[in-house]
């Protein structure tokens, strides 16, 4: 794995098409919507698109099928893009993703278990999808099941308590079945993370607390192929994996950018430019 942490601090890969036609479906649904994290949303494309593309063991037609691995949107203001991949899939029609954020929608600004085939906890009060996690790797292991379980995660998320009182007990019980993964794109809704509470040396934290941890480029497909499909890293240990990425990833005049973490309306003309920038 030293290759991937070396390949970090370097420039990501362009947007393939498939990446871009992820982060258009996400436009649309921004669009009918009309509101959205976007820059959460965009950071975490090349993330879902990796796991369900080439890591997740699923059933679309069966979305409780018992022996399914479990994904986790712990960050669940970046839910669109998890819609997008639950609708790519064909849990849901993407004719679904017009209705995000209406009234009698199934798709709401945070996505709900009991409403959405596909979705496996209802996320938005951050902090809590590990906790969850741990709970579903322990039962997987009562249930001599072979079922994995990935949980997905903000940077500003895990400044909650709770994210490392679920890390504590998935080390202690030698979870490896569990994969934490850290969207670390810096920014969070308030600013950038080394201001606000610094998370470094995070990967030094995630090892200290029982876990196998390495870095990738949270944009480089290649890398985080490499990395999901060699989850668990060790036999006995739980994995974090920690993607760099860019917050509006895709959109240049959102990237980097706090402003860009949620928008309450989205007019018709930076729908437009969002558009072009994925053309």
């Amino acid at each position: 794995m030293a290759s991937m942490l070396k390949a970090v601090n370097q420039v990501s890969p362009p947007l393939d098409e498939r990446s871009k036609y992820l982060r258009r479906l996400i436009v649309r649904a921004l669009d009918k919507g009309e509101r959205g994290h976007i820059g959460s949303s965009m950071s975490l494309v090349e993330i879902l698109r990796a796991l369900y593309d080439d890591v997740l063991r699923f059933r679309p037609v069966e979305p409780k099928w018992p022996d399914r691995d479990r994904m986790i949107l712990s960050k669940g203001h970046g839910c669109i893009t998890l819609y997008v991949m639950l609708a790519d899939k064909g849990f849901i029609p993407v004719e679904t993703l017009d209705t995000f954020c209406h009234r009698d929608s199934i798709l709401g600004g945070h996505p709900e278990s009991n409403k959405i085939p596909g979705v496996e906890a209802s996320t938005g009060a951050l902090g809590h999808g590990l906790s969850i996690g741990v709970g579903m790797a322990l039962a997987a292991r009562m249930q001599k099941r072979d079922s994995r379980v990935f949980v997905v995660m903000g940077d500003g998320e895990i400044n909650e308590g709770s994210v490392w009182e679920a890390a504590l007990s998935a080390g202690k019980h030698k979870l490896s079945n569990l994969i934490a993964i850290v969207d670390y794109n810096k920014i969070q809704s308030a600013g950038p993370t080394r201001e606000i509470q610094d998370l470094e040396p995070l990967l030094d934290k995630w090892r200290a607390f029982g876990f196998a941890a390495i870095d990738v480029d949270g944009h480089d497909l290649p890398q985080l192929r490499a990395a999901l499909q060699s989850a668990p890293l060790e036999r006995d240990r739980p994995t974090a994996i920690i993607c760099h990425t860019v917050k509006g990833k895709g959109i240049p005049f959102a990237e980097h950018d706090p402003n860009w973490h949620h928008k309450a309306k989205v007019a018709p003309d930076v729908i437009a430019k969002m558009y072009a920038a994925l053309e």
